[in-house]
């Protein structure tokens, strides 16, 4: 498995939290890089901005080579940019009327800002015009891409869920099994304390890993909704009654010593808060996908067969169904509203051939992801990591809501105020009240 180690990061896009996004502009080069997938003549009629880097630019690149062979007198001109460089240039070419034809995006706050001004197409009458392409891809991968109930933007390349990673070595110690409900955890928390095993390792000097638990508790205690209403900018959407109640259960975490000691200068970008989870010193963690990459690279866990994974289980008496999920539904394609027509024809035709083909499927299993695109587990059966891989998808397929992370979904002013208040909650310095009026005045924003 390849993912960067803060692949996570790579896909805040252009929302606030973009600080930690280096991950991924450390693997790719230093300026943009052309396919050379043009060069063979034939006619271009579009352009496509993207990523760079491994493991996705490979894939990438191969899905632009196969359209191209195959449309000669309609080719896509692709332009690859490391994350920090694409995110400076889009926004740049976007204002100027000068966007590519297809528009590689996050989704959420960043497509939102987009659409208010007009730069993409509306794609709802096309996913209704081919419904068995659109069936091809993950429900749940959709919510991102849907502003007031409409599609500008389709789903490709990956998923990746924030998951429950546990030491099976640290459980044998104290004689527990994981848990299976958040009751579970708090009788876990005092156990694994006695035994001087922080029972969660956590990067709090992030922030957005911060973040994590608070979106997991409010799902589980309260279901999607809450969320849906601030995106969707309802005035004081924040000040539903189950939201005190996360926030208090967070501020509860804390005081029973849920997680290791000084974890709020604990580095994410230093992969700190694994280090503690595969020598021991922690005995779970919340976290992306992405740390399985991380875990196998760095500990004996994974070839052990000692790291354990899972869905965030639910809360006892909550509102929320326990499939749900949060974290990165997928990534975006979509168009500009400034293309010509032509540009706009072979566009569709490459979302709705090339990056819905088996290649495209298992170029991104290959690569160490799951895809957006339906599948079922023998696509990973040739995988090294095919129990991980499987046991993710397994979690994607069968969410009946996977939300998008809070600070991608939300303006960049939003998810400012947002990361804020979270490093504040998780330090005790606002109570949840303080937290709630703090939100509230920048819903919309």
């Amino acid at each position: 498995m390849t993912n960067s180690p803060l692949s996570r990061r790579n896909f805040l896009g252009l929302t606030a939290g973009a600080a930690a996004a280096a991950g991924l502009a450390a693997c790719g080069s230093s300026g943009p890089s052309k396919s050379g997938s043009n060069n063979a003549g034939g006619k271009s009629v579009a352009t496509y901005w993207s990523l760079s880097g491994p493991p996705g630019e490979a894939v990438r690149t191969a899905a632009i080579n196969r359209y191209n062979a195959a449309n000669t007198n309609a080719k896509i001109t692709p332009t690859l940019f490391t994350n920090d460089d694409y995110k400076t240039k889009i926004k740049t070419a976007i204002g100027a009327g000068q966007a590519p034809t297809l528009i590689w995006g996050w989704g959420g706050g960043g497509l939102k800002s987009w659409v208010e001004g007009g730069q993409v197409d509306d794609l709802t009458d096309f996913f209704s015009q081919n419904a068995a392409v659109k069936d091809k891809l993950l429900a749940t991968s959709f919510g991102p891409a849907t502003i007031n109930g409409k599609v500008y933007a389709f789903p490709v390349e990956t998923v990746q869920p924030i998951m429950l990673f546990y030491n099976k070595k640290a459980f044998e110690k104290i004689g527990a099994n994981p848990p299976q409900s958040y009751g579970d955890i708090l009788d876990l928390i005092p156990k694994f304390n006695a035994k001087n095993i922080a029972p969660f390792s956590l990067a709090g000097q992030a922030k957005w890993t911060n973040m994590m638990w608070l979106e997991f508790l409010l799902d589980r205690q309260a279901g999607p909704e809450v969320f849906q209403r601030v995106f969707a900018g309802e005035k004081n959407a924040w000040s539903d009654p189950n939201v005190i109640k996360t926030l208090e259960l967070v501020q509860d975490l804390v005081n029973k010593n849920a997680f290791e000691k000084g974890f709020n200068s604990v580095s994410a970008d230093q992969n700190a808060d694994q280090a503690l989870l595969f020598t021991g010193r922690a005995a779970m963690m919340v976290h992306g996908s992405w740390s399985f990459g991380i875990q196998k690279a760095n500990g004996g866990l994974v070839k052990s067969g000692d790291l354990g994974y899972a869905n965030f289980p639910g809360i006892d008496g909550g509102k929320g169904d326990p499939s749900n999920t949060v974290g990165n539904p997928g990534q975006y394609l979509s168009i500009s509203s400034k293309a010509t027509a032509e540009a706009k024809d072979a566009a569709k035709k490459f979302l709705s051939t090339t990056l819905v083909d088996n290649d495209e499927l298992t170029g991104w299993v290959k690569s160490g992801g799951v895809p957006v695109l339906k599948t079922d587990p023998s696509a990973f059966a040739s995988s090294e990591d095919k129990d991980f891989l499987t046991v993710e998808y397994d979690i994607v397929s069968k969410a009946k809501n996977f939300a998008q992370s809070w600070d991608q979904a939300l303006s960049p002013q939003a998810a400012d105020v947002l990361l804020e208040n979270i490093a504040n909650l998780f330090q005790l310095k606002v109570t949840p009240q303080q937290w709630v009026d703090n939100l509230n005045g920048v819903i919309g924003k």
